[in-house]
């Protein structure tokens, strides 16, 4: 009974570690955009739910670039939970290049711009995303 769980475990290691190669390779990366490019009768159409699926599993293997390809090509169920929930770079850059207002002088003009700090805070909650998706919300993204 040991030997057969030792080969199931190294097996399991075995596989972790080629799937961990594909994505650092950029197979996941090279695979959405060849799904994107595809018409709908094409062959590849036919498993772009598995793909995707694997991609969920490669999200945090390939980090932000994977994420911002994903959105970009509208594949959401490549995504690993619900699109506000997790980080936004996109929001993010944008919020980088917004203009600071002037120096308040007046409290009129200190009060706007409380609000719009606040504002700004805000977003910048929601660019980071959530620390964790709890994993009911997760298994609900289709």
């Amino acid at each position: 009974m040991t030997c057969i769980l030792d080969n199931v475990s190294e097996f399991r290691r075995q596989v972790l570690r080629f799937f961990r190669r594909l994505t650092h390779a950029g197979l996941w990366h090279r695979l959405l955009q060849e799904l994107a490019k595809t018409a709908p009768n094409h062959p590849l159409r036919r498993i772009e739910y598995f793909i995707c699926r694997a991609t969920r599993r490669a999200a945090r293997l390939g980090g932000m670039a994977l994420l911002v390809l994903i959105r970009k090509l509208g594949l959401r169920t490549a995504l690993n939970g619900p699109p506000w929930l997790l980080p936004d770079p996109l929001l993010s850059e944008m919020l980088s290049r917004a203009p600071l207002p002037p120096a308040p002088r007046t409290p009129s003009q200190l009060e706007a711009a409380k609000q719009r700090f606040r504002s700004l805070e805000a977003l910048s909650r929601a660019a980071l995303g959530r620390a964790r998706i709890p994993r009911s919300v997760r298994l609900a993204w289709p």
